[in-house]
């Protein structure tokens, strides 16, 4: 089974977040990206899978 990715793009509308805040916050709060090509042409890629984990981590507990 081969794993599925999304774009920066598609990792923010699954978030509902901005494009711009999945390149600076995303990592720094350890959701990593993949990086496939090089130099300018590399494109961040994010593992759906990882994406849903991280996502169910951020659940707020009952009040």
């Amino acid at each position: 089974m081969s794993d599925q990715f999304m774009n920066a793009k598609q990792t923010a509308e699954h978030l509902n977040m901005s494009v711009a805040w999945v390149y600076r916050e995303a990592p720094r709060l350890g959701l990593s990206p993949y990086k496939f090509g090089n130099g300018r042409n590399a494109k961040p890629q994010f593992k759906v899978s990882e994406v849903q984990a991280w996502a169910k981590q951020q659940k707020m507990p009952a009040a």
